[in-house]
């Protein structure tokens, strides 16, 4: 190569056949170490997880204790609440400063009820209430169902609460009719007012026909008539929700052949008289002024009659 000065300069440089060796050599031992920390890596990460519980299994564990007292071998799905835990349940609902809660006698009858009742217990609830959620609780692990008539405050229940399950019905009953719908369901009891019959195609005007098609298959062991509003003479009275119940009660498929009733707010005129005509005062077993427990055997596809063997009571001064 020749420069401006006409100099001829050749630069030859050798790459000695050992240093490429050794840079090849250093690359293999940096690849081999990195690929050994790496399956090291990935080796303790698989068995860290394997071996420390995540954190929903500790929480379904600790659930699991709770319910079953201790004992990690009970299915969670064949456990009643703990009494303790009733107990408490009890006590804070009956002290809440609502005015409208019931009182902590009227709620152990029905809770007392409850703990007895064979897993999975079946519970349907006439409306929306103080309570509501305690029901819920205390039916644990069964099935609890609530009818409420206010469809806009069903919705919202449903929202705020969406473990609760509510339907919303729409009554055509007025509180003041109720001793001319009760005689007309006596009257019409071996027709379409009849104690055992699917409500589902009922044309008796007793009877609640517009629930979803499922609570009719249902075998209930426990109602509790709450609702619909029966304190007002043109509000709906709770004609329906009594006699829907005794026909449900009598109707069973299956299950157990028993079927225990209360009537909330036995006091009033309307839940007497209803009480005593669908659901009978040979059925009685507990009663004050404030809540009545009724006990119902499922009857023949062919009865014609609610009660048997009992004075009647005249419906004259509710007509």
């Amino acid at each position: 190569m020749k420069n401006g000065s006409g100099n001829t300069n050749t630069k030859l440089i050798l790459l000695h056949p050992y240093i490429q060796k050794q840079t090849s050599t250093t690359r293999l031992w940096l690849l081999a170490f990195i690929s050994f920390f790496t399956i090291v890596f990935l080796l303790t990460l698989l068995y860290t997880r394997d071996t420390i519980p995540s954190k929903n299994t500790s929480v379904a564990a600790a659930v699991a204790a709770v319910v079953t007292g201790g004992s990690s071998s009970t299915p969670i799905s064949n456990t009643n609440l703990p009494t303790s835990a009733i107990n408490a349940l009890l006590h804070y609902a009956s002290r809440s400063n609502d005015s409208f809660h019931m009182s902590y006698g009227e709620m152990k009858s029905i809770s007392d009820v409850l703990r007895r009742c064979a897993l999975p217990c079946n519970l349907l609830v006439f409306g929306l209430t103080h309570e509501t959620l305690l029901w819920k609780s205390l039916n644990h692990n069964g099935r609890t169902i609530f009818v409420e008539e206010n469809r806009y405050y069903a919705a919202y229940f449903e929202e705020i609460h969406p473990e609760i399950d509510v339907f919303d019905v729409q009554y055509t009953t007025k509180a003041h009719e109720a001793g001319e719908l009760v005689s007309a369901a006596k009257e019409a009891a071996g027709n379409e007012c009849r104690p055992v019959q699917n409500l589902l195609f009922s044309d008796c005007k007793l009877g609640l026909n517009d629930l979803p098609n499922h609570v009719y298959d249902v075998d209930w062991d426990v109602i509790f008539v709450d609702g619909p509003r029966g304190d007002a003479h043109e509000g709906p009275g709770r004609m329906s929700s009594i006699f829907t119940a005794a026909v449900l009660a009598r109707s069973k498929k299956g299950g157990n052949p028993k079927t225990h009733v209360f009537v909330h707010d036995y006091y009033r005129d309307v839940e007497r008289l209803c009480g005593d005509e669908f659901l009978c005062r040979e059925n009685l077993v507990e009663s004050n002024d404030l809540l009545a427990h009724y006990v119902l055997d499922k009857m023949d596809k062919n009865s014609t009659q609610f009660c048997s063997g009992r004075k009647k009571r005249s419906v004259s001064s509710l007509s």
